[in-house]
C-alpha cells in the first residue's frame, strides 16, 4: 500500500488527519447543536450549515489564489491552521443562550464558523496541491491515484474517531449534573421556554414524561429544570470544541516539524519557466485550455455528488435522529460509519484497481467517477425503497405523532449501515480520485487555484444542502431520497457521455518535468 510512495506523503497526511479530526468533531454535531442551543428548527439550522459548508470550499478558491500568487504554499497552510484554531476557541466558550442574548450569541457563533471556513480555505486546497507536487516526479507519477487514496484514508481516520467525542463529553457532563441524554428534550425545552408558548396539553404531557426520563424530579420547577438542562446539554458540546482546538495545535506542530520534507513549488516553477521557448509557451497555452475545459466538465458533474453525499450532515442526521432507533447510540455517532467504511474498504478498492491494471484492463479516472455517481444513486434508491415500504411521512409530521406511534415506526440501525456502505464505495470512486485528476490536469502555476476549483464545486453542492432538509420536513421522506437518486443517475449519464473526450485530454497530458536529483532522492519513503 505504501510501496514506492514519496516520503512527504505521510507527514502531509498526518497534518491533514489532525485538522480533519478537529473539524469533524464540530461537523458531526453542528446542525443538532444549533437546534439544541438556539432552538432553531432542522431546516433553519441546515441553512446555516449549508452556507458554512459552502463557505469552506468557496474560500478555498481564495486560499488557492493567495498561494499561487505568493508561491508561499506552506506559509498559507500555517496561517490557515492558526485562523481555524481561533474559530474553535470561540466555539468552545460555554454561554447559555437566552431570549436576551440569543441574537448576538448566534452572530458570534456564525463569526466563529466564518473563521473556521476561511482558515480551512487557506489550508485544505493548498495542502492537496503540495501532495500533487510530490507526484510531478515521473518516478512516482504512476502512483498518483493510490497516493491520494492513502491521503484520503488518513483524513477518515480523524473522521472516524471525531463523532464519538462530542456525544461522549455531552453525556459525561449530563451525568455529572445528575441528568441523562434525551434527543427530544432540547426541542421541547425551547418550545416550553419560548415567549409564544403554544404547547398543547398532549405536548405538555410528553414534556413531563421526557423530563422525568432526563432527570427531572416530580414536583420541582419544570421551567428551571428546562433552562438548566439546556445549559448543561450544550456546555458538554462546547467542551468538545476544546478537543478541536487541541487537534488544530497538533496538526500545526506536525506540519511545521515536517514541512522540509514537502516540495517548495516556488523554486521549481522558477527554474522551469526559464527553460520554455516561445513555441513551447504557445503549445502550453493550448494545452492549458484543454486541461481547464476537462476540469470544469468534471466539476459540473461532481456538484451533484456533493449535494447528495453531504446530506450526511443535514437531512441524513435528521433521519438518524427521528426515524432510527438511537436509544443506545447518539445520532451524531452514525457519521462515524462513513469514515469507518473508508478505512476498511480503501485497501480492497486499491487492490481491485491494481488487479485490473495488471490484466491490462485499467479503468480511467473519469470512468471511475462515473461509476461512483451510479453507486451513490444506488444508495439513495435503497433508502427511498425502505422509506416507501415503511410508509414514512415527512419529518415534521412524524415528530407530531405520539411517542408510542413513533417507536413502532422506527427503523433498525442496519438501514444506516447499508446506506453508508454504498455511499462510501461511491465516495472512494469519486473523491480521492477526483483530487488525483485535478492534480494531473492542473497547470503547474495554477495548482492551488485548480484544487480550489475542485473544492469550489463542492461548495456549490454544499450551498444547496438545505434543499434536503426542506424536502425532508415537508414531503414523505421517500420522495426526498428519490430526488437524490435521480440527480445521481442523471450525473452518471452525463459523465459517461464525456468519458472518451476526458480520457483523450488526460492521456495527452505530458508528464511534468522531473525535479532536481537531490530533491527526488529526498522525497522517497
Amino acid at each position: 500500500m505504501f510501496k514506492n510512495q514519496p516520503k512527504g506523503l505521510i507527514p502531509a497526511a498526518l497534518s491533514n488527519m489532525g485538522e480533519r479530526f478537529g473539524y469533524y468533531i464540530m461537523n458531526a454535531v453542528l446542525v443538532l447543536f444549533l437546534c439544541s442551543k438556539f432552538g432553531l428548527s432542522g431546516d433553519q439550522s441546515s441553512i446555516i450549515y449549508s452556507v458554512f459548508y459552502a463557505g469552506i470550499y468557496i474560500l478555498s478558491l481564495v486560499g488557492g489564489i493567495i498561494a499561487d500568487k505568493t508561491q508561499n504554499y506552506k506559509g498559507t497552510i500555517i496561517n490557515g491552521l492558526v485562523i481555524m484554531t481561533l474559530g474553535y476557541v470561540l466555539l468552545s466558550i460555554p454561554i447559555l443562550a437566552t431570549v436576551d442574548n440569543r441574537g448576538w450569541l448566534l452572530a458570534l457563533t456564525c463569526a466563529a464558523l466564518f473563521l473556521i471556513a476561511f482558515g480551512n480555505g487557506l489550508f485544505k486546497g493548498n495542502l492537496q496541491a503540495i501532495v500533487g507536487q510530490l507526484y510531478d516526479n515521473p518516478r512516482y507519477s504512476a502512483q498518483r491515484d493510490s497516493g491520494f487514496q492513502i491521503f484520503y484514508v488518513f483524513i477518515n481516520i480523524g473522521g472516524l474517531i471525531a463523532p464519538f467525542v462530542a456525544p461522549m463529553l455531552r453525556s459525561w457532563w449530563l451525568g455529572v449534573n445528575g441528568m441523562t441524554y434525551n434527543a427530544d428534550f432540547p426541542a421541547l425545552c425551547h418550545q416550553f421556554l419560548s415567549v409564544t408558548n403554544t404547547m398543547t396539553a398532549e405536548n405538555m404531557e410528553n414534556l413531563y414524561a421526557v423530563a422525568t426520563a432526563a432527570g427531572h424530579t416530580a414536583g420541582a420547577d419544570l421551567q428551571a429544570f428546562c433552562s438548566q438542562y439546556l445549559d448543561v446539554f450544550n456546555t458538554g458540546i462546547h467542551y468538545s470544541f476544546i478537543a478541536s482546538v487541541a487537534a488544530m495545535l497538533i496538526s500545526l506542530t506536525i506540519f511545521i516539524a515536517t514541512k522540509k520534507q514537502l516540495p517548495t513549488p516556488a523554486a521549481r516553477a522558477k527554474a522551469e519557466v526559464q527553460q520554455y521557448t516561445p513555441e513551447e509557451k504557445k503549445a502550453m497555452a493550448k494545452e492549458i485550455k484543454q486541461r481547464m475545459a476537462a476540469l470544469f466538465a468534471v466539476l459540473g458533474v461532481v456538484i451533484f455528488f456533493w449535494l447528495s453525499f453531504h446530506q450526511n450532515g443535514t437531512s441524513l442526521s435528521l433521519f438518524a435522529r427521528d426515524f432510527v432507533e438511537t436509544d443506545t447510540i447518539a445520532p451524531e455517532i452514525w457519521q462515524a460509519v462513513n469514515p469507518f467504511f473508508v478505512i476498511v474498504l480503501t485497501p480492497f478498492v486499491m487492490m481491485f484497481f491494481s488487479a485490473l491494471s495488471r490484466r491490462g484492463r485499467e479503468i480511467s479516472t473519469p470512468k471511475k467517477i462515473g461509476i461512483g455517481m451510479g453507486l451513490a444513486g444506488i444508495a439513495y434508491l435503497f433508502l427511498c425503497l425502505v422509506c416507501y415500504v415503511k410508509g414514512y411521512p415527512s419529518g415534521e409530521e412524524f415528530r407530531s405523532m405520539t411517542a408510542v406511534a413513533k417507536e413502532g415506526l422506527k427503523a433498525g440501525p442496519w438501514v444506516l449501515i447499508a446506506l453508508y456502505f454504498f455511499l462510501t464505495v461511491a465516495e472512494l470512486f469519486i473523491s480521492p480520485l477526483g483530487l488525483s485528476f485535478v492534480s494531473k490536469v492542473a497547470p503547474k502555476h495554477l495548482q492551488g487555484l485548480c484544487q480550489g476549483l475542485w473544492l469550489g464545486a463542492t461548495a456549490v453542492g454544499n450551498l444547496f444542502l438545505w434543499i434536503g432538509p426542506l424536502m425532508y420536513e415537508n414531503w414523505p421522506i421517500s420522495y426526498a431520497w428519490g430526488v437524490f437518486f435521480c440527480a445521481c443517475l442523471l450525473s452518471m449519464g452525463v459523465m459517461f457521455g464525456m468519458v472518451k473526450w476526458l480520457e483523450r485530454v488526460t492521456s495527452d497530458t505530458p508528464a511534468p518535468a522531473a525535479p532536481a536529483k537531490e530533491e527526488a532522492e529526498e522525497n522517497v519513503i
